[in-house]
């Protein structure tokens, strides 16, 4: 295989200094298909595992042909998800960081009115579920204009969640000169005839399922339901991960691992659709960075969770549906991590790993049940990590932020303040250039700026004597 990388895409400096930061440095394979068709305007159909790099795939070339000075969302992505809308939008930032590309996400129990007033900023992509965006659309607080790029992320799961009807809905909206890109796992007709119809000659780019299984290992280990929950605990103290998905198939079932481990002395969280969205947030960022090691979810949490360092996978439950076996296991094993995926199978789910090998193209790797030797023999090194914080190994987010500071302005639109009059007065602060200023959000009251490259205790020190449009404004570090 010919060894690619991101160099030879030609990206502006801006995308290359945010890829170095978030340690992007060759492109997984449906990068390398993918990013030089989007950069040469191709529409695209396609099929790709999560966990094989695909967001980045369509938000660099994105990134790259965002015009900044544009006010206007640039390009829409659809998502079946809130988790994974949120995760999209935190990829797209990351990328963007350093060409100051606002992304905004938009979806349903999150206040209309704070998208709106978030949608009268400069926006350059917007990413959102159906529904909500469509509620944009009818009020016309999401003005679709100047869209370039129009990406249907998880098509298969928009299909079982019910959303096509309303992507196709969105799409008629859409300008038609645009670039039109559907990825999915699965193809069914129905998606491929939503293609045909609002796509250009689209190009179909087909990842093999493997790529998301060639870093992990595959086990399942045959127990009664009854027993499922003391195997678990004797399991993770056998593996002693550093970090750990636990999936059930059910809010009450996720409920009650989360009590007998938590009861049990165990640093985990839980996380389903039962959960307010707020905490659903909180325990999503809580998991990426390391504020505990065991996480344990139904498949709301198998889209949406950009871990890298995940190394084990353990189905309580076999997932019922062959797709959300791969999803789940998709979690560990990113990134060129290894990592591993146990599976507990009572007698009657037998049934779902025939469909589930047949699918993924290769049988199980039957494990037998730890034995209480070992179990004992493995507990002291597993209570000795227990008792410490899991180290984030890879959090990209954190370390692309790790050098900006954002600062809060006491003044906005009701003083006439502009993007440009900010970074003019901040731009001749001696030492610090527009390089040095990253995304800027102007309210009625008052404005935020992100300061990059570590200039933010200089710039904060600087406003304390210097004006802005001869008004002397106060600036602080911004709490959030």
């Amino acid at each position: 295989m010919n060894e690619t990388t991101f160099e030879e895409y030609q990206l502006s400096h801006e995308i290359k200094k945010a890829l170095d930061v978030l340690k992007y440095h060759k492109p997984t394979k449906v990068q390398a298909e993918v990013i030089p068709k989007v950069l040469e305007q191709q529409d695209l159909i396609v099929k790709s595992q999560t966990g094989s790099g695909k967001t980045a795939a369509f938000a660099i070339p994105i990134s790259e042909h965002i015009t900044w000075e544009e006010n206007k969302a640039q390009a829409l992505v659809l998502t079946p998800t809130r988790e994974l809308a949120a995760q999209v939008r935190e990829d797209f930032t990351n990328i963007g960081r350093f060409k100051r590309i606002k992304a905004l996400a938009l979806y349903g129990k999150e206040p209309f009115a704070f998208q709106k007033d978030e949608l009268k900023q400069k926006t350059h992509v917007v990413v959102g579920t159906p529904g909500r965006v469509m509620d944009h659309i009818e009020k016309g607080t999401l003005d679709l204009e100047k869209i370039k790029y129009l990406v249907i992320d998880e098509a298969d799961e928009m299909l079982k969640m019910g959303f096509l009807d309303e992507v196709a809905a969105i799409i008629e909206q859409v300008p038609t000169n645009r670039v039109t890109m559907l990825y999915s796992a699965t193809l069914p007709k129905v998606i491929e005839d939503l293609c045909h119809q609002y796509m250009q000659s689209p190009e179909k780019v087909e990842m093999s399922t493997e790529v998301t299984t060639n870093n992990i290992e595959h086990h399942l280990i045959e127990v009664k339901t009854s027993e499922k929950l003391s195997l678990l605990q004797d399991v993770t103290v056998i593996e002693n991960p550093d970090s750990c998905i636990i999936f059930c198939n059910t809010q009450d079932k996720v409920h009650d691992v989360w009590t007998t481990l938590q009861q049990a002395g165990y640093s985990i969280e839980q996380l389903h659709g039962g959960l307010e969205q707020e905490k659903r947030f909180s325990v999503m960022e809580g998991f990426k960075s390391g504020e505990f090691r065991y996480l344990v979810a139904t498949d709301v949490a198998a889209r949406g969770i950009d871990v890298d360092s995940v190394s084990l996978v353990i189905n309580v439950d076999v997932p019922t549906e062959k797709e959300s076996y791969v999803h789940r296991t998709g979690r560990t094993g990113r990134a060129g991590n290894k990592g591993k995926a146990i599976t507990f199978v009572d007698h009657f789910e037998q049934k779902y790993i025939q469909s589930i090998e047949k699918y993924i193209g290769f049988e199980l790797q039957q494990q037998e049940a730890p034995t209480e030797e070992a179990v004992t023999e493995a507990k002291a090194p597993f209570e000795e990590k227990m008792a410490e914080r899991r180290i984030v190994k890879n959090n990209k987010t954190a370390r692309i932020n790790q050098d900006i500071m954002k600062l809060h302005f006491n003044a906005g639109k009701k003083k006439k303040i502009r993007a440009v009059d900010l970074v003019g007065t901040i731009s001749n602060i001696p030492h610090v250039t527009a390089d040095d200023i990253g995304i800027i959000t102007i309210k009625d009251n008052w404005s935020y700026v992100d300061i990059l490259n570590g200039k933010g205790s200089l710039v904060l020190e600087a406003m304390e004597h210097t004006k802005v449009k001869g008004k002397k404004l106060k600036v602080s570090k911004a709490k959030k």
